[in-house]
């Protein structure tokens, strides 16, 4: 069975460099709960393919900026 991939995240610098964007706006943003943006943030959760792209779409940034495999 293949390795676990370990997937990293930067919605926190990326939330700071959107005007400070909270959590809860973020959440209201991407259609989640605030309770989802923190555990994504404390890398507890992974995202659907589909939540990773919204992410993405609200910091208009591509999803690489936004989530990473870890070495």
């Amino acid at each position: 069975m293949p390795e676990k991939l370990k997937i990293t995240n930067n919605i926190r610098r990326l939330r700071f460099f959107a005007d400070e964007m909270t959590q809860i706006e973020l959440a209201s943003k991407a259609g989640v709960s605030r309770q989802t943006i923190v555990a994504l943030e404390a890398g507890k959760y992974t995202p659907s393919l589909e939540l990773a792209f919204r992410l993405a779409n609200v910091f208009q940034v591509e999803i690489g900026e936004v989530f990473e495999v870890a070495e």
